[in-house]
Order: C-alpha cells, then structure tokens, then sequence
C-alpha cells in the first residue's frame, strides 16, 4: 500500500499519456482519496514503454531525414538565390516566319490546367521546390514557376503585394485567369494574405500550404527580433487580419500539416480553421518540417489536390479530412 500511494503524484502523468485505456478497478476505495472514483491508465503502464519506444524511433526517423535534407538544401541554396527566368513565351506556330512585327506580348498556349506559382518559406528561396518542381513537371503541369522574395522581407503584407503583381504578370503572358500557388511555411501565409486581404480570391483557384502556422506559432521565441517573425506570432496583427470575415472566397485550401513538425507550435496551428473558406487539412505522419516540399508522398498529395476541379462534397470548413503515412 505504501509503494502505491507513493506512485500516485506521478498518475495524472500517466493519465495524460494513457487517455483512453480502461480504468483499473479497486482502487476507488483507497485510504486518503476520498470521492475519487477511480484512476484510470493504471493497467495499460505495461504498454508504454512500447509507445515511447515507437514514437521516439519515429522522431529519430524525422529528424535524421531533416538533418539529410537541411544539408543537401544548404548545397542548392545559391543556385536559387537568382530570381527565375521567365520561360520563353511560345509563338503561335512554331517555326513559322513571322509576318511584319512581333506581337508585343505572345501568349503561351491555355492550358486546361492553370500555372503553378511555388513560394517558398522564411529564409529560404526558390530551391527547396527542385523536386516538387519536377514532379509537377513529369505529371502534366506544364507552366511552373517560383518566386522569390527577398530575406529582408519585413512584412507579410509587402510580400502578398509582390505575389500578386507577380501572379497578374504570369496571367497576362500565359493568357490564363487563374493560378494555382504552394507554398511552403511562411509562403503559405503570405499566399493567404494575397487571398483574403487583397482581392487574390479572384486569380488562386487552389491554394496549398505545407507547414503554414495559420494560427501563430511560438517556436524560437528570441526570433522575435525579426518582425516577420513577430507577424508569425499567435495573437499579431496579421494573424488577427486573417480571421476576420472572408465572406463569398473563390478560393479552395488545401493545407498538409505533419505530427512531427518541431517548427509549428502548437502542432495544430498548420491547420486552416475559417467559418469562411472551403479548406481541406491532410496532417502527414512521419515526417518534419523540411520534408514537406522534399517528400514524394506529400508531391503526390500536392498533385492530386492540384487535380482535383472542385471541392469534395463531404469536404466541411477546417475538417481534418485525409492523411498520409509516410513513416
């Protein structure tokens, strides 16, 4: 009797740990507890260094494959510093001589699929898309590009201004209405920005963020010296901005949030919840922040939301509808 009461400081511990497991019986008539009905997650204590086990063996996974990705992205870093070259606009008919003056601004042919504009996240540039790039590229999605905005970037709303003037410019040569956009961390919130606060509903048919803090996140609090950093922050003005009414948006969200993203705290706050916007959240498992753009797994789910025309019927606001295991 001494050794358990001894044990008991540490149950709400293990009740947290244990939610779900049944409660142990006979313990409701324990000297010195009155009124407690019973202490449930006692009798699943043997199961847990099991758990512990699986899920540190899962977090060492994630975190080896970040530290791998973290230093093969810090070897293409500079080739990504330089913004993109626009694509050469295709002609109406190639190789055909062109009679009197060129038209002063060619269009690429319309594509059934709108282009793709990738952005990348918080000191970062447009070389962490290289394989995503390819794999949209391999699948059908003939227009790609990527925008970088400087490191210096001070606000968020500066930022979604350059995106759109960057998305009407890849609308005007490509002759298309409307764009898809990705973006990874911070570029997925810029990305809303554009779409809620300044009329960018009109041109982003999809909208897809990988490891967005949507809600603030509160990981690295001496960052706050940078103040895009602070307009990251639960609670700032730009994050207040997005919750306010977005009534009538055109524009579908598609937002990936992994279990083990050590950049998003909390882990929920990657997760787009708005009475407003038709948004599907996919959480990942297996994987960290840096994967997210990396994975092929997560490509194929980009794909597919790409693909997808209009939302699923059964696709509510904010629901966490589908997933991926990657682990």
């Amino acid at each position: 009797m001494k050794v358990t009461t001894a044990a008991l400081p540490l149950l709400p511990v293990c009740q947290r740990l244990l939610p779900a497991l049944p409660a142990l019986p006979g313990l409701s008539g324990l000297p010195g507890l009155p009124g407690v009905p019973g202490l449930p997650g006692l009798s699943g204590l043997a199961a847990l260094p099991g758990r512990l086990t699986g899920l540190s063996m899962n977090l060492l996974k994630a975190s080896a494959l970040e530290v791998a990705i973290l230093a093969g992205h810090l070897l293409l870093y500079p080739s990504g510093i330089v913004q993109e070259r626009r694509s050469a606009c295709a002609l109406p008919s190639a190789g055909a001589p062109d009679a009197g003056t060129s038209p002063p601004a060619p269009r690429l042919p319309t594509s059934a699929k709108p282009p793709v504009v990738l952005l990348h996240g918080f000191i970062d540039n447009r070389s962490v898309f290289l394989l995503l790039r390819r794999s949209l590229a391999q699948h059908g999605k003939q227009q790609v590009e990527s925008l970088n905005y400087s490191p210096l970037t001070c606000d968020i709303r500066t930022a979604a201004e350059l995106l759109g003037r960057h998305i009407e410019e890849i609308c005007e040569r490509t002759g298309s209405d409307r764009v898809d956009v990705v973006g990874h961390s911070l570029g997925g919130l810029i990305g809303r920005y554009y779409v809620q606060r300044l009329g960018g509903d009109l041109r982003v048919r999809t909208l897809v963020t990988l490891g967005t803090p949507h809600a603030g996140t509160r990981v690295v609090p001496l960052a706050n010296a940078h103040p895009i950093v602070r307009q990251m922050r639960p609670g700032s003005a730009v994050i207040e901005e997005l919750t306010r009414p977005s009534p009538g948006c055109r524009t579908r969200f598609v937002s990936f949030w992994s279990d083990l993203d050590r950049v998003m705290d909390p882990l929920e706050t990657a997760c787009l919840d708005h009475p407003d916007l038709t948004v599907r959240n996919v959480r990942v498992s297996g994987i960290g922040h840096l994967a997210l753009p990396v994975h092929p797994a997560v490509a194929t789910g980009i794909r597919e939301a790409l693909d997808t025309v209009e939302p699923e019927a059964d696709t509510g606001t904010g629901e966490r509808a589908g997933g991926l295991t990657v682990a």
